[in-house]
């Protein structure tokens, strides 16, 4: 879990000595700021601090249930401590998750620290013993601080060893609703140097420099976005941060402004210098309470301090920035579909060209990148475009978030080097399948994406090499699958999606995902639910599957449309088996299409209890008590209840 030194001091030198004074004297109460800053990032305290992930997927793990623990233990016990509520640090599998920071010792943190688990852990630190060994995730690496002994380094425990964090880096660190703690670890600092030292031409010239690419999916390179909006003439320009995450298994832009929305607001605000723009829009979704609480405070805070508004620091730009709450529309994540929706009209996508950056918002130049993006940009701008550049492959720079969830044994948020393989993410970083199981295939891009096959694994994460298996980078989402999922139900479960949440607005995408999924549900449907010519048309709709798709890709307007195929495409090419077991001899490898199962009873291990029996929606199902049962298959519908239901196994499917 690299951390980077910033340039806090040589970035304030840039700024003329008034703004300086006026900046370090709002955040520290004068311009000796060296002790309150140390304060502030807790290398010198008297208190001890609990620092609990209350981030929604804390919350959604106990994390509320540890909070009221902890300040209920620190009551009774009557100990100087403070209680701090932080965003996710990533490892979402070991959550609830709390930190303990001892004055003069180095921050130690417990994993899976639920309620009833709090007073031991809680006593085993502040007595000074050895922390428990079974919560012991691992400690921080802090300059001058008291080891922790016999415990691990949290760098270099397998899930964050390889991780190296530009946009995570203060997640699960800081205070998310401390402006003062930002600013003392560097915030701020280089957006008043960009604006105080640097023309719009040259901020994006230092963009264009790093060899930032946009986080959001297409990889278009973001300086070259903002030079293009900067040489637009208008009279009034916009930006607008695109959280609009709607991608299944995607929740990386929500943890990093839980968990750090300074860092993208500092972003946006440097953007919106760098191509002229007063007003900038945040487009989140309203699913996403405590990031809009977050960011709300975060804004309030940076108006307060005069880093938003007229004026800011004297040097004559002005900012403001407003939220804009969506109602979950998959769509509205295109920005020219997000655009229409913040004019409020009906999120659909308009042709382009002419592109947002000539022609956007309300018709007037406007720059849309992701979270990602800006809070790459914050970064960038604090330690030079070169640092950046120098990480990552020759045309992908840098670092990517990804949300590693569905079969892995360690998932959360992973920030990794572009150039990192998909292997090295799924076995190093998420310590493989869970229960044992065999690696399936790992499904990357979310609905426009595609799934990669394990002789595919050691592709390197890059825009370029992602698109020669079939996939995309997407925003981020990684969700891995085992043995036990089926390739064409996931093509179909995608399908469902891009069909319920196409805005209807061309016949390519509206019609043909429609008869994707159609035919999709067909090749999963058992031969007993066929009905006069199904069969015929059938095996029609599957000669046809692939030219529709081609056929979707090459006429839809948008680039949700273009890409609706893919997940169909990139299962077909690389399982194809699958599909063929499915159409030619009726079953699903995997087990995990029911309609096509087909149940039966084991007559040597029933025991004619009858719950199966009472439980079969359809009564096919017959037997008396006591003497075993069978299953009529002409009314089974495969719904598997009789085998959920069976005490003693003799239910199967095959």
């Amino acid at each position: 879990m690299a951390q980077n030194n910033g340039t806090f001091e040589s970035n304030l030198a840039a700024i003329p000595a008034s703004a300086r004074k006026n900046f370090l004297t709002r955040a520290f109460g004068s311009e000796d700021y060296a002790v309150r800053a140390a304060a502030l990032r807790r290398e010198t305290r008297s208190r001890a601090v609990i620092y609990i992930g209350a981030g929604t997927c804390g919350l959604a793990a106990g994390a509320a249930k540890t909070l009221e623990a902890a300040r209920k233990h620190i009551k009774d016990n009557k100990l100087e401590a403070d209680v701090l509520e932080v965003g996710c640090i990533g490892y979402c599998a070991a959550e609830p998750l709390l930190d303990v920071q001892l004055p003069g010792h180095a921050r130690v943190s417990f994993q899976r620290a639920t309620g009833d688990a709090v007073p031991a852990l809680l006593d085993s630190v502040f007595r000074d013993k050895a922390p428990l060994k079974d919560n012991i995730l691992g400690q921080f690496t802090e300059p001058g601080a008291k080891k922790w002994s016999k415990v691990p380094l949290l760098s270099e425990h397998p899930f964050f060893f390889k991780q190296m964090r530009f946009v995570l880096k203060h997640c699960g660190i800081v205070n998310p609703l401390s402006i003062e703690e930002h600013i003392a670890r560097g915030g701020y600092s280089a957006f008043l140097k960009v604006i105080h030292t640097m023309t719009p031409q040259h901020a994006c010239e230092a963009v264009e420099a790093s060899g930032l690419r946009g986080r959001g999916g297409g990889g278009f390179p973001t300086g070259k976005k903002w030079k293009i909006a900067l040489a637009s003439d208008a009279d009034q320009k916009y930006i607008i941060c695109n959280a609009d995450e709607g991608d299944p298994g995607a929740f990386m832009d929500r943890a990093v402004i839980e968990g750090d929305p300074h860092r993208v607001l500092e972003g946006i605000a440097i953007g919106a210098y760098a191509i002229h723009a007063s007003k900038a829009y945040i487009y989140i979704r309203a699913e996403y309470p405590l990031a809009v609480k977050n960011l709300r405070r975060a804004i309030e805070q940076a108006k307060a301090y005069g880093l938003l508004g007229e004026n800011i620091f004297g040097s004559g730009f002005d900012l403001d920035v407003i939220i804009k709450m969506g109602a979950g529309a998959f769509v509205c994540g295109e920005e020219t579909a997000l655009m229409n929706s913040i004019e409020g009209r009906r999120g659909m996508p308009k042709p382009r060209p002419p592109y947002p950056a000539v022609k956007g918002l309300f018709g007037k130049p406007t720059v849309i990148n992701n979270v990602e993006t800006f809070a790459n940009v914050a970064e960038i701008m604090f330690l030079g475009p070169q640092v950046f550049a120098d990480i990552g492959t020759k045309n992908s720079k840098g670092t990517k978030v990804f949300a590693l969830s569905g079969k892995v044994n360690r998932t959360g948020l992973v920030e990794i080097p572009m150039g990192t393989t998909l292997r090295e993410i799924v076995f190093d970083i998420g310590g493989g399948i869970e229960n044992g199981l065999a690696f399936k295939a790992v499904q990357i891009g979310g609905p426009s994406g595609g799934c990669i096959p394990d002789n595919k694994m050691d592709t390197q994460v890059d825009y370029e090499s992602l698109k020669t298996v079939g996939a995309m980078m997407g925003s981020g989402g990684l969700v891995v699958m085992d043995e036990k999922t089926c390739m064409v139900d996931v093509a179909k479960f995608f399908m469902d999606f891009i069909k319920r949440e196409s805005c209807g607005k061309c016949i390519p995408c509206r019609e043909g995902t429609m008869r994707m999924l159609e035919i999709l549900k067909s090749i999963t449907r058992h031969r007993r639910g066929e009905k006069e010519n199904e069969a015929l048309a059938r095996f029609s709709g599957i000669i046809n599957l692939e030219n529709l798709s081609q056929v979707i890709r090459e006429t839809s307007l948008c680039g949700l449309g273009q890409t609706a195929p893919n997940p169909v495409l990139s299962t077909l090419r690389w399982f194809r088996d699958e599909y063929e077991a499915h159409i030619f001899e009726r079953r699903c490898p995997a087990g995990a299409c029911t309609e096509m199962l087909e149940f039966s009873i084991d007559q040597d291990k029933c025991k004619g209890c009858t719950l199966c029996a009472r439980a079969c929606p359809t009564q096919a199902i017959v037997g008396k008590i006591k003497l075993p049962h069978y299953i009529v298959s002409e009314k089974c519908i495969s719904c598997g209840s009789c085998r959920t239901i069976c005490k003693f196994k003799a239910v199967s499917a095959a």
